[in-house]
């Protein structure tokens, strides 16, 4: 839709205002604050309206909001002195006072398919994946500098962005400080790293590093760069040489509220700097995802139901998802198929889904496998088509294709994953599991390894550990396997059958009062539980099924 207001056509579907021969694209709030007081300007609209609906309640402060009344009125040729368009009722609200009206223009009235369509169709730098640069190729050029000593930097950019459905969160990971200056080309190495995993792991819209580098050589740094990229995260960092040790330290700030979400460091040695790099950055885009998607998951819980758009059903479906109950396994495909259905194009809930089909499958509808499978397969297989190239809907098929006995294809998938992202920590994990039973034992203890480095705090680390266990009893090495057994079932979201596998895995290492204790929760969570419901879930190669049984026999699970 175009909407015509004095001199400007406001374009709905290209996030774009038109006024003469010039055409500006506002970024997603900016641009959706201009609509909401359009809409309701036969009235006042609140702070608190406008921070539920733009922020979707999250805390935020005066400052944020300030700078976005303020980029949509320059959009429009508007300011706070003459507050023609938009007014400031002071202590209250905002509103819109000019008259707008809906106009027939043609869409050909664009230029050509429209900058936001063709940028979106620009061909992507080689080595960078998924980072749509092109989404920001504008932002160099609008960073206008003055001359001399006493420059000023910047103003507003135009910075062209897609108006996506599900309104997911968006990152901005500034250039890391260097000191000394000497230490500048690590830095600048593990910015552009950790930019470059972010994108490549699909959940998360990031801000290109060229973006982010322009701001960094104008003088713009952490906040003021995220308000005015108007990005929901910020990600700053610093090297710094402390005598033959290199220091790395790496924050993520919830711009927003301005609430410091995570903090990491790093040590290493100088000689090894450069060779550290790729670690490093591995284990901090892991790590930003899961802290994003944990703070995400938080926010979305305390929304009322029917408000969440298709990343927060998502994120909250993650949070029941991670329970590892029946009821909440139930209430998180609900969420999923919600998000599915606000956003068809949105991949992660798919994987999601799969993911409480296969579990459905191997823990809580044993009786249901074959169509429990075949949902998860479907799910998966959605996913792929949503966006072939989240390593999350790759890891999902992994997944579903081990429940239908195909290991190698499962194998393939969980490889795709890997290669499309390194930091995607689930598909290493997955491959651990899936060797640890069947395949190669050693290379499953260190695929778990990985996978535990890269989310040491992940929801999925009892499983972690129980294939690590696996893996160690299929090596005899069984005093480890112990250890590592009842690690896992320490944890207090460990189903049922992780909860079996590690009785039997100690009774086979003879910790039988470990074992029996393990018995009694199993008991308490499915009083019938017996070897048959282990060797249905589970996989044990022919020649290890006897040790099992006679594991099972020595703590009543016969």
């Amino acid at each position: 839709m175009i909407l015509r207001l004095k001199d400007c056509l406001i374009d709905t579907d290209t996030y774009e205002i038109r006024r003469g021969d010039s055409v500006r694209s506002l970024e997603p709030q900016v641009f959706d604050l201009l609509i909401l007081l359009i809409e309701n300007r036969h009235r006042l609209v609140s702070k608190h309206e406008i921070i539920e609906r733009i922020w979707n309640g999250r805390a935020v402060s005066d400052a944020a909001l300030s700078s976005r009344i303020k980029s949509a009125r320059q959009a429009l040729g508007d300011s706070g002195a003459s507050q023609e368009l938009i007014r400031t009722v002071r202590g209250r609200g905002f509103r819109f006072v000019a008259e707008v009206s809906a106009t027939d223009e043609a869409a050909t009235s664009r230029r050509g398919v429209g900058w936001v369509d063709a940028a979106c169709k620009a061909p992507l730098r080689s080595g960078e994946g998924e980072i749509r640069e092109a989404q920001f190729a504008s932002l160099a050029n609008s960073l206008e500098m003055g001359e001399g000593r006493d420059r000023k930097f910047p103003r507003q950019p135009s910075v062209a962005v897609l108006p996506f459905v599900s309104r997911r969160a968006s990152i901005a990971v500034m250039p890391f400080e260097a000191e000394p200056s000497t230490e500048r080309a690590l830095a600048d190495g593990l910015s552009y790293d950790i930019t470059v995993g972010l994108a490549k792991l699909r959940s998360l819209l990031v801000i290109a590093q060229g973006t982010t580098f322009a701001l960094r050589d104008g003088g713009i740094r952490g906040p003021e760069a995220a308000t005015l990229l108007g990005v929901n995260y910020v990600a700053t960092g610093a090297v710094r040489r402390d005598g033959s040790r290199i220091r790395i330290g790496f924050h993520l700030c919830d711009h927003d509220s301005g609430r410091l979400v995570w903090t990491d460091d790093h040590e290493v040695r100088g000689d090894d700097a450069f060779q550290a790099p790729g670690t490093i950055a591995e284990r901090i885009v892991s790590c930003l995802e899961a802290e994003i998607q944990l703070a995400e998951s938080n926010r979305a819980i305390i929304k009322p139901p029917n408000s969440l758009n298709a990343w927060e059903a998502h994120h909250r479906g993650l949070w029941h998802m991670y329970r590892f109950t029946e009821p909440d396994n139930d209430e998180a495909q609900r969420l999923f198929r919600r998000a599915i259905a606000l956003d068809p194009t949105f991949s992660r809930p798919y994987a999601g889904l799969s993911f409480t089909h296969w579990q459905n499958a191997f823990t809580f509808r044993p009786a249901e496998r074959q169509s429990e499978a075949d949902h998860a397969f479907d799910a998966a297989g959605r996913g792929l088509q949503a966006d072939p190239r989240d390593p999350a809907a790759h890891w999902a098929m992994g997944r579903a294709l081990w429940l239908r006995k195909d290991d190698a294809a499962s194998l393939k998938a969980l490889d795709d994953a890997v290669a499309l992202s390194p930091s995607f920590a689930m598909a290493h994990y997955t491959r651990g599991f899936v060797d640890a039973q069947t395949g190669d034992a050693g290379a499953a203890i260190l695929a778990c390894d990985f996978a535990r480095q890269l989310s040491p705090f992940d929801p999925m680390l009892y499983a972690m550990y129980c294939a690590r266990a696996f893996a160690l009893a299929r090596l005899g090495r069984y005093e480890e396997a112990a250890e590592w057994a009842a690690r896992g079932a320490r944890k207090p979201n460990a189903h049922v059958q992780a909860r079996g596998a590690s009785a039997l895995i100690l009774a086979i290492a003879g910790k039988l009062d470990d074992a029996l204790r393990q018995v009694g929760i199993v008991r308490r969570l499915r009083p019938t539980y017996t070897i048959e419901d282990f060797f249905f879930s589970y996989r044990v190669v022919e020649s290890e099924e006897r040790a099992y049984r006679i594991a099972a026999r020595l703590i009543g699970l016969s």
